[in-house]
C-alpha cells in the first residue's frame, strides 16, 4: 500500500479529477477482481454445502467469466455512445445489486443467475475504468497511472483468498458476495460526482456489430465452457463452436465496412496491439486455469482451512500489489515488450516447476518460490499490457480498444479453465488427494505450454523507441490533415 500510496502523489495533477478518477476506477476493478478470486477460495465449501460437481462449480465461476467475456466490448460501445461516467455507474449499480442477489443464494441456480448479473455489471465497469484512466492522465505518465491501477488490482488479488477464506471460516460463504455492497454503494456517488463524462467518436451505436459479436463470443465461450461435460467432438459443442465462429467472422466482415466501427479491424494491423492482445490471451488462459485448480488443493488435498489457505497463496498472490505499480512506471521509461517478456518467462518457469513438484504431502516451503515467480511476472504483465494496447490507438479510440482488449483475456480465461478443468478430469478427481493431484499435475503443464507461447508473442511487441517513432507519425498526420 505505501508504494501505492507514494505512485498515487506522484500522478501529475494538472486536472484537478485526476487523483478522484485514478481511486474511483482502482477501486471499482478492486471489486470485480476481489470477487472473482473470494469465490475461487469459497469453491470447496460450496461444493459441499450444495453438492455441487466440478461442472457446477466451472459454472459458478464460468457464469461471471461467460457473461464478462461476452459483454465486453458491448460495455465499452454503451460507454462511448451513452457517456462513459454513466456506464460506469450504471455497471457499479448493477455489480452491487447482483452481488446482493448471489448473497442470498440458496440454491446452485440462483448463484448462476446472480453471478451472470455480476458479469454483466463487471462487462461495463472494467473496459472503462481504462478509458476513464487514460483520459484524465496524459500519455506519457500513463503507465504510472496503470501502475498505481494495476497494483489496487493487485491488492484485490492478494486479499480475495484470504478474506475469502477468513469470511468463510468465519461465517459462511454466502458473505462472501456481501463484501461487494458496501464498496459499490460509496462509489456509486462518487463516479456520478467527481468523474468527468466523455464520450467515444462513433456517433452511432453499431447494433449489428454488437448483436454478431455477443452471439459469437457466446458460441465460443459457451463451447470452451461445456466442451469437458458434454465432449470436445459432441454435436452440441461442435455446433457451439461454429455457430460462434461464423458470427465472429461475420462480425469481422461487417466490421470492415461499418460506417461506425465498435471495433475498427486496423487495430489489428498495428503488431502491438495484435502481439499484446495475443500474449493477453496467452497469460489469462495459463495462470486462471492454474489458479482454478490450485486454490483448492490446500483444502482438498491437505486439509486446511479456508482461511489457511488463503493465508499460504500470499507469496503468489501478493506480488502484484508490490510489482504493478513499479512495473507501470518501468514501461514508460522502458517500454512494455521487456516487461511482458519477462513476466511471461516467469510465470512457464513457475507453473512448470509446480507441475514437477506437486505430490499429495508436497511442504509448503518448496511451493513458496514458484508462488513468487508466478506473481511477479503477472504484475509485470498487468499494466505493461495495458499501457502498450490503449498506446497502439489513438486516445478517442482507448474505450474501444479497451473493450477488445479486456474481452480478449478474459476468453483467455474462460478457455484456460475449462481446458485445464477437462485435463484435470481426464487424469484425476476429488476422489482422493492422490487423484487430486494426479489431475492438477497433468493439467499444469498445459498452462505452462500455453504460457511459454505468449512469451514468444511479446516478442512481437516493437520496442519503445519504434513505439514513440509510430505515434509521432500518427501525430504527424492528423496535423496535416487538419491543417489541410
Amino acid at each position: 500500500m505505501t508504494v501505492i500510496s507514494r505512485s498515487l502523489h506522484r500522478v501529475p495533477r494538472s486536472k484537478p479529477s485526476v487523483a478522484w478518477t485514478l481511486a474511483i476506477v482502482s477501486l471499482g476493478l478492486f471489486m470485480t477482481t476481489l470477487d472473482n478470486l473470494v469465490v475461487i477460495t469459497a469453491l470447496p465449501s460450496i461444493r459441499r454445502s450444495l453438492g455441487a460437481s466440478i461442472q457446477s462449480l466451472e459454472w459458478t465461476v464460468n457464469a461471471y467469466t461467460l457473461t464478462f467475456a461476452v459483454l465486453l466490448l458491448t460495455g465499452a460501445a454503451l460507454g462511448d455512445r451513452f457517456g462513459r461516467r454513466r456506464m460506469f455507474s450504471i455497471g457499479l449499480a448493477t455489480f452491487t445489486v447482483a452481488s446482493a442477489a448471489a448473497a442470498l443464494s440458496t440454491s446452485m441456480g440462483m448463484l448462476v443467475v446472480a453471478r451472470s448479473v455480476q458479469g454483466f455489471g463487471a462487462a461495463i465497469v472494467l473496459p472503462l475504468t481504462l478509458t476513464l484512466l487514460s483520459e484524465a492522465v496524459p500519455p506519457a505518465r500513463r503507465g504510472m497511472a496503470l501502475g498505481v491501477w494495476g497494483g489496487v488490482s493487485g491488492l484485490g488479488v492478494a486479499l480475495g483468498p484470504l478474506v475469502g477464506g477468513a469470511v468463510v471460516s468465519g461465517i459462511s460463504w454466502h458473505w462472501i458476495f456481501w463484501l461487494n455492497v458496501p464498496i459499490g454503494l460509496a462509489l456509486v456517488p462518487l463516479a456520478l460526482t467527481k468523474l468527468t463524462e466523455s464520450r467515444g467518436p462513433a456517433a452511432h451505436l453499431d447494433l449489428r456489430g454488437l448483436a454478431l459479436v455477443g452471439s459469437g463470443l457466446l458460441g465460443i465461450t459457451y463451447g470452451a465452457i461445456r466442451g469437458q461435460a458434454l465432449g470436445w467432438t459432441s454435436t452440441p459443442i461442435l455446433a457451439s463452436f461454429a455457430f460462434g465462429t461464423a458470427c465472429v467472422i461475420a462480425f469481422v466482415a461487417w466490421e470492415l465496412r461499418a460506417p461506425d466501427p465498435m471495433l475498427p479491424m486496423r487495430f489489428f494491423r498495428s503488431r502491438q496491439f495484435a502481439a499484446t492482445n495475443a500474449l493477453s490471451f496467452a497469460m489469462f488462459f495459463g495462470v486462471f486455469g492454474a489458479i482454478f485448480l490450485l486454490a483448492q488443493f490446500f483444502q482438498t488435498v491437505q486439509g486446511y482451512s479456508p482461511v489457511q489457505a488463503g493465508l499460504r497463496t500470499l507469496p503468489w498472490t501478493a506480488m502484484p500489489m508490490i510489482v504493478a505499480p513499479i512495473a507501470g512506471t518501468l514501461s514508460d521509461r522502458v517500454g512494455a515488450r521487456p516487461l511482458m517478456f519477462t513476466g511471461l518467462v516467469l510465470q512457464t518457469i513457475a507453473i512448470a516447476w509446480l507441475a514437477a513438484i506437486f505430490t499429495p504431502d508436497v511442504a509448503y516451503s518448496s511451493l513458496i518460490v514458484p508462488f513468487i515467480l508466478a506473481g511477479t511476472g503477472m504484475a509485470l504483465v498487468f499494466a505493461p499490457a495495458a499501457n502498450a494496447a490503449l498506446g497502439s490507438v489513438r486516445p478517442a479510440e482507448a474505450g474501444q480498444a479497451s473493450g477488445a482488449t479486456n474481452a480478449i483475456r478474459e476468453l483467455g480465461g474462460v478457455f484456460g479453465v475449462a481446458v485445464l478443468a477437462s485435463m484435470f478430469s481426464a487424469h484425476g478427481s476429488y476422489a482422493s488427494p492422490h487423484a487430486y493431484t494426479a489431475g492438477l499435475t497433468a493439467a499444469l503443464p498445459v498452462g505452462a505450454a500455453v504460457l511459454a507461447i505468449g512469451a514468444l508473442a511479446a516478442l512481437l511487441v516493437p520496442g519503445i523507441h519504434a513505439t514513440r517513432t509510430q505515434r509521432q507519425s500518427e501525430d504527424d498526420m492528423a496535423e496535416g490533415i487538419l491543417t489541410a
